[in-house]
């Protein structure tokens, strides 16, 4: 039943992952709007630069669930290289459990308040951009969560291999 949970969150952030995945493409044109009005008119927006970074935010919050699926974190990778599978998984399972998991839920904890108190004042740009930065505030809660529910699944999947002894 666990294994069958770790799946069904496996195949969230799968799909979730490649649905981001378009938001760079995104950036990327908002950016080249940008670039163009600058150098062809001089002239940008703050609400323009207030897309870019939003954009940016989301691809890197929703995408580091994703890219710790597929096991594309960051890692200082000098030892964990040239050990054995079962190590492996012995390190994943601790790492995720005891550092990966409870980091979430501190940011979440703390995130939710900030995002909170964000939407309460209707927070928005002070130099004419965006009318509302919540939003994005909130997004750090909702990547945090998937990033939690990510690490759950690995504790499930390495706890399943240290138990089964491969």
């Amino acid at each position: 039943m666990l294994l069958k949970l770790a799946d069904r969150i496996d195949q969230v952030i799968e799909w979730l992952g490649q649905k981001v995945s378009w938001l760079t493409l995104v950036l990327v044109f908002v950016i080249c709007v940008d670039v163009f009005f600058r150098y062809a008119f001089n002239s940008t927006k703050t609400w323009i630069l207030d897309i870019e970074w939003h954009l940016f935010s989301m691809i890197f919050l929703f995408g580091a669930s994703y890219a710790l699926k597929h096991d594309e974190h960051v890692r200082v990778d000098l030892f964990y290289q040239h050990f054995s599978m079962k190590k492996k998984s012995i390190i994943n399972f601790i790492g995720s459990l005891f550092l990966l998991i409870p980091w979430c839920v501190v940011v979440i904890m703390h995130s939710f308040n900030y995002a909170m108190n964000s939407w309460y004042v209707k927070e928005g740009s002070p130099d004419g951009g965006l009318s509302a930065w919540y939003p994005i505030k909130f997004c750090i809660s909702i990547g945090f969560i998937l990033l939690l529910l990510q690490a759950i699944s690995i504790v499930i999947k390495e706890g399943h291999q240290i138990l089964k002894g491969s």
